[in-house]
């Protein structure tokens, strides 16, 4: 509720370098729950409003799961694009793509790009940070011994 509001407003004011925590199923869900929360601080804002703000305050939302066997993992990294025909527009960037179940019950896979070129790559460059194109190049399947 009125913290979701306080956390967003918090984050549009102009410092870089904001993080907080959310529950929610996938980054689409997560974007939607945030909208949710911000409406449940019983303000009058319209959801474009709220949305608006949304995608200027979020720019990368990663996803952290408790996959079969109870290891965390991070199982995808998006972006947040902006505002799109009214809605917050998302591309995933990475992915942890699970092939199997290890013979002591844990969630085995690797982890992936998913082919979409993150559009901070010139924010990158522009503050000193030189990312190779290479990574975000899918990489195939790995052997079963290199699988986690």
């Amino acid at each position: 509720g009125p913290e979701a509001l306080d956390m967003l407003q918090a984050m549009n004011t102009g410092h870089d370098g904001s993080m907080s925590t959310l529950h929610a199923n996938n980054p689409r869900d997560a974007v939607n729950r945030l909208e949710t929360l911000v409406l449940l601080a019983g303000t009058e804002l319209p959801s474009r409003a709220i949305r608006t703000q949304i995608a200027s305050a979020v720019n990368v939302i990663v996803q952290v799961e408790r996959l079969r066997g109870g290891a965390r993992k991070v199982v995808s990294v998006a972006e947040v694009l902006g505002l799109k025909d009214g809605d917050i527009a998302l591309q995933e960037l990475f992915a942890f793509r699970q092939v199997g179940v290890s013979p002591d019950g844990r969630a085995v896979g690797y982890h992936s790009a998913t082919g979409a070129r993150s559009i901070f790559m010139q924010h990158f460059r522009t503050n000193g940070v030189e990312l190779a194109e290479e990574m975000f190049v899918p990489v195939a399947q790995p052997p079963d011994d290199q699988l986690y």
